[in-house]
């Protein structure tokens, strides 16, 4: 089933090359192992070591109807993980004095319900706004087109006093593209061309969904019953079929490679998209009204701050990153199958690398 595209083992390791040939041997063999027993159609995985680069393998079949196998250049929707990067831009622009985390939505967009106008920017990030969601189970709401949704989602009741309680949703990374349009004076998409792919190097990053014609793009799978998140449906395989218009794209609209994903990770760590300062403050969760933590940070879900970090980007129950900054560790896995939940699966891969992370994860 695999085919391996590339793997790599960066010079300069000295005595440790052996052992980090032996954990990349492991890593291998347990992503295989888990793509037999989980079913995975096509995988690609890359891991980070101290800065670098150290693993990055393509295996399985991009499309399974024509045998066409996941190469390095193969694209993935990392679908939510997008809010990651959306959350590096609002820090970009934090640190070029163009918009105030702490600052009301209403500072920066004038066309809103008066509910909505006290919620800070940074609430919209961590997901404790109480916004009502413009997306429900099956697309945009009530089935609207997307310009009818946006009018519809503002007529709707808060779902939750501003900052009370964590609830994911997208009008928050809605609201967030527009901040960006805004004080860059630039759409949403072209801002990330610029000041994010272009500087990292990530020519084939884009953005779209499963309707739109993108090269080289994986097909998307499920063993649910068509068009649902039911229960496993046997061996039957099927397409996956997801809507993301434009206006979306902010919280879920990102198409890329693993290795391409895994330069982004670097270059945020190196300092070229925002400062150490502002990664520091991008990572801490956000805090609720009664004091207690979100389960959210600016852009990243926080899987755990002690005593050692984890900060994450995870995405359509088939992609996702684990970042374990205190450990100069990553992890990036992307698939084709919804249900692969690789957030899922990371942690085995990451103590490959790290063995104490075994202790702390249990």
């Amino acid at each position: 089933m695999a085919v391996v595209a590339i793997a790599l083992l960066w010079p300069g390791f000295g005595a440790g090359a052996s052992a980090l040939g032996d954990a990349n041997e492991r890593a291998r063999r347990y992503v295989l192992q888990t793509m037999r027993e989980q079913r995975i159609p096509g995988l690609q995985v890359a891991v980070i070591r101290d800065n670098q680069l150290v693993l990055s393998e393509s295996y399985g079949l991009a499309n399974v109807e024509n045998q066409v196998a996941v190469t390095d250049t193969t694209r993935f929707p990392i679908n939510s993980a997008t809010k990651s990067f959306t959350g590096v831009a609002m820090m970009q622009l934090a640190e070029a004095g163009q918009v105030d985390l702490d600052a009301p939505v209403s500072r920066y967009l004038d066309d809103l319900p008066e509910a909505w106008r006290p919620i800070r920017v940074r609430q919209l990030l961590a997901h404790t706004s109480g916004l009502p969601d413009v997306v429900g189970p099956d697309g945009m709401i009530d089935g609207l087109p997307e310009a009818e949704a946006w009018k519809a989602v503002k007529l709707r009741p808060m779902q939750a006093p501003i900052g009370a309680r964590y609830r994911y949703n997208q009008t928050n990374y809605g609201l967030l593209a527009r901040i960006i349009a805004k004080q860059s004076q630039r759409p949403y998409e072209r801002y990330m061309a610029e000041r994010q792919f272009a500087v990292v190097g990530m020519p084939r990053t884009t953005f779209g969904g499963s309707y739109d014609l993108i090269a080289n793009a994986a097909t998307m799978y499920s063993y649910s019953p068509r068009g649902t998140m039911a229960a496993d449906d046997g061996d039957r395989l099927s397409h996956w079929y997801y809507e993301m218009p434009p206006s979306l794209w902010s919280g879920g609209g990102i198409q890329t490679t693993a290795s391409e994903l895994a330069q982004w990770l670097i270059a945020l760590s190196d300092g070229k998209l925002i400062g150490a300062d502002a990664v520091r403050r991008m990572w801490i969760p956000e805090k609720l009204n009664d004091g207690a933590d979100g389960a959210w940070a600016a852009g990243w879900p926080v899987l755990a701050s002690s005593p050692h970090r984890q900060l994450a980007g995870i995405g359509g129950a088939r992609a996702a990153f684990v970042v374990y900054p205190d450990d100069g560790l990553a992890v990036v896995v992307l698939t084709n199958l919804v249900g692969a939940n690789p957030e899922r699966f990371i942690p085995e891969i990451a103590e490959i690398y790290e063995p104490a992370l075994r202790t702390r994860a249990r």
